[in-house]
């Protein structure tokens, strides 16, 4: 098959994409990405089975993304966009990354008479929901959060096949009366392609903590350094490190300083993956500290399974599905996201207890080796394909 991905951001890099790209090639299909680029990359790049068609966009035309279900300037871009690429190529399928471009996908797969697979990496109207774009007096206007609901119903229904990353989302369109017949859970497991387990090990006069990802708001980082100020007379001293970039940086290194916490921080700016790997050797315990509300309850990220298949235990908020994941295979602890307190007492229930730690080590290896990883899940996606 010829399958169209469409992908309403710079790629590479893309981890989820590329293990798809990277099933689906091996499989014997071949793949397109249609992106758009501001950094002014190639308008198009060939790698063997792949081939990246990009769109330059402007500033102004990628800000009414937001807009795009009252305003339609983006819609149209991207349908300029196809329109140009259609005329040239032949698609069997394509299948749409997450929400938004869902209605341009299914208007060329139905002028075209393609297969439409929708890819929702996330629960994007509960995302919109948190995000710091949608919440000033421009963003609300332009992003009816209703408007996004409905848009998500009708194009899920119009799709051939939906593709979610965890069980919880699965069920959330299921119970809002999508066909569970079509929907297939496609997990952000791992890659052990691409992942090496860690050389480097902790540095046995620190208890050292890593976050690495995205930093925003609703990353749920400001209660684990209100927590550290609790950790400041344990048996070994405590240090963080935060493995990533975002607009919430200041404020946490603001808050860090309110604390007096700030000389237990390292924040190292983004990394690698390969680099992101080494970090790992020197953490003794990984975080996940997501806020938990309608976003994060119903979705799974990629650091807990790369956590536990480097051997870490994972310390994380009560968020549904990594709650459920952590609890199974007996590989952390889980505290209230937004209790501090109940943050510390995990820390230090975990330093203080080394059989524990060893257990939870032990199990976070073999569920992935096991059970959570993309050599399984990687085969429910090409069964859509093949079926």
């Amino acid at each position: 098959m010829r399958i169209l991905m469409i992908l309403d951001h710079e790629f590479p890099p893309d981890i989820r994409v590329e293990n798809e790209i990277e099933a689906l090639t091996k499989a014997g299909h071949e793949i397109h990405i249609a992106c758009y680029t501001r950094e002014n990359r190639s308008p198009k790049e060939i790698l063997e089975k792949l081939t990246i068609h990009r769109r330059k966009i402007s500033g102004f035309i990628y800000k009414t993304s937001v807009g795009a279900l009252r305003v339609p300037i983006y819609f149209n871009f991207w349908r300029t966009f196809l329109k140009h690429l259609f005329q040239t190529e032949q698609f069997d399928a394509i299948h749409v990354h997450d929400l938004p471009l869902a209605k341009v996908g299914y208007e060329f797969a139905k002028k075209h008479h393609c297969k439409l697979v929708l890819d929702l990496h996330e629960n994007w109207p509960a995302l919109l929901r948190v995000a710091t774009h949608t919440q000033s007096l421009l963003g609300k206007a332009l992003s009816n959060n209703q408007q996004w609901e409905k848009y998500e119903l009708t194009y899920c229904n119009k799709a051939d096949n939906i593709v979610v990353v965890v069980e919880e989302a699965k069920n959330r369109l299921a119970s809002k009366g999508i066909d569970p017949k079509k929907i297939n859970v496609v997990s952000n497991t791992l890659n052990f392609n691409h992942f090496e387990s860690p050389e480097t090990k902790p540095d046995k006069n620190f208890f050292t903590l890593l976050y690495a990802g995205g930093i925003n708001k609703h990353r749920g980082l400001q209660y684990v350094i209100k927590g550290l100020k609790l950790l400041q007379k344990t048996s070994k001293p405590v240090r963080l490190f935060i493995l990533g970039s975002g607009s919430y940086t200041d404020s946490l290194k603001e808050l860090a300083k309110t604390e007096g916490v700030e000389q237990m921080i390292e924040f190292t700016g983004w990394k690698s993956y390969k680099e992101m790997q080494r970090y790992f050797g020197r953490a003794d315990v990984c975080l996940i500290p997501h806020v938990k509300n309608d976003h994060t309850d119903s979705t799974i990220p990629h650091k807990l399974f790369q956590y536990m298949y480097a051997g870490k235990p994972t310390i994380a908020s009560n968020c549904i599905p990594i709650q459920r994941i952590i609890e199974e295979t007996n590989c952390g602890l889980v505290y209230t996201y937004d209790k501090p307190e109940d943050f510390a007492r995990k820390i230090i229930m975990l330093e203080h207890s080394p059989e524990l730690y060893n257990k939870f080590k032990v199990n976070g290896i073999k569920a992935v080796e096991t059970q959570y990883n993309w050599d399984r899940d990687k085969q429910r996606l090409i069964n859509i394909y093949e079926g």
